[in-house]
C-alpha cells in the first residue's frame, strides 16, 4: 500500500517572454491514503492533466516536493516509480501493435509466462467487456472511444497499486462509461487499488470518487471527501467558470 502526497507543488510554461514562466499549478498540497478514489475536475487549462503528469513524472516541479511513501519521489528510479504510478493519457497510442499485442506488451516486458500473459489479459479483455474482434485491430482501425478502453485495460492488466486515469471516459459512450465505472470501483474495493482520475463528467465522477480535488486556474479550489459535496453547486460553478473562458476566448 502506497501514500502519495504533494507539498506545496508549483508548475510553470517555459515562454521566451518570461523569465520565470507562465504559472500552470500554483502551490499544490495534498496527501492520497492508500485505497482512495480521488477524482480531479476543473474548466479547461484548470491544471488537471498537468497535474497527473507530474505525478507520474512525465514533467518536473518548478518548486514543492512530491513524496511516496515518505520518499521523494526524485530518488526513486523512473522505471520502478512508473511501475507504482501507472498514467493513462486521454489520447493513448498502440505503438502500432494490434490490441491483443498492445495488452500482452507491457506482461512481456516482464517476462511472464505466456500462460499467465493469457489468463490475464483474457481476465480483462472479458472484464471490460472487450469485443473479440478487437484483438486483431491496430489503433488505426479504432475508434478514439475503442482505443481509450483498450488502454485502460492494458493498464489494468500491470496491475498498479496507483492509477492515473486523464478523462477516461471522454470518448465512451453512456453505457460503456458507466461499466467502466463499476469496474474502477470494484478493482479499488477488492485490491486497495488507489486510482486519481481526471473527469468533468459529474455524473460519473458522482458514482466514482470518494473525494474530489476541484482546481481553478491552477489552485486547489476545494478539497472533499464524497459526503460534503454539493454537486448542484459544483456543477453551476463549473459550468459558470466554463461559459467565463469561452467567453474571454472569443
Amino acid at each position: 500500500m502506497h501514500q502519495l502526497r504533494l507539498e506545496q507543488v508549483n508548475l510553470f510554461a517555459k515562454l521566451k517572454t518570461q523569465l520565470q514562466g507562465y504559472p500552470i499549478l500554483r502551490d499544490i498540497s495534498f496527501t492520497v491514503s492508500p485505497g482512495e478514489r480521488l477524482a480531479i475536475i476543473g474548466a479547461s487549462g484548470a491544471g488537471k492533466t498537468s497535474l497527473l503528469r507530474l505525478i507520474n513524472r512525465l514533467t518536473e516541479p518548478a518548486s514543492g516536493k512530491i513524496y511516496l511513501d515518505n520518499q521523494d519521489y526524485r530518488h526513486i528510479p523512473i522505471i520502478k516509480l512508473r511501475q507504482m504510478l501507472t498514467l493513462v493519457l486521454q489520447e493513448p497510442r498502440l505503438l502500432g501493435m494490434t490490441v491483443q499485442q498492445a495488452l500482452a506488451y507491457p506482461l512481456v516486458l516482464r517476462k511472464l509466462p505466456k500462460q499467465i500473459i493469457q489468463e490475464r489479459v483474457n481476465y480483462w479483455v472479458e472484464e471490460l467487456q472487450i469485443p473479440n474482434d478487437w484483438l486483431g485491430r491496430t489503433e488505426l482501425q479504432l475508434s478514439v472511444g475503442q482505443r481509450q478502453l483498450v488502454a485502460v485495460a492494458r493498464a489494468l492488466i500491470i496491475q498498479p497499486p496507483i492509477l492515473l486515469l486523464d478523462e477516461p471516459t471522454s470518448s465512451l459512450d453512456s453505457g460503456k462509461a458507466t461499466h467502466l465505472m463499476e469496474v474502477l470501483i470494484k478493482l479499488n474495493q477488492t485490491h486497495q487499488t488507489t486510482i486519481l482520475m481526471v473527469n468533468n463528467q459529474l455524473d460519473l465522477t458522482q458514482i466514482f470518487c470518494t473525494r474530489l480535488l476541484n482546481l481553478q486556474q491552477g489552485s486547489l479550489l476545494s478539497d472533499q471527501t464524497a459526503s460534503h459535496i454539493d454537486w448542484v453547486n459544483i456543477r453551476e460553478r463549473l459550468l459558470h467558470t466554463e461559459a467565463q473562458i469561452s467567453e474571454e476566448w472569443s
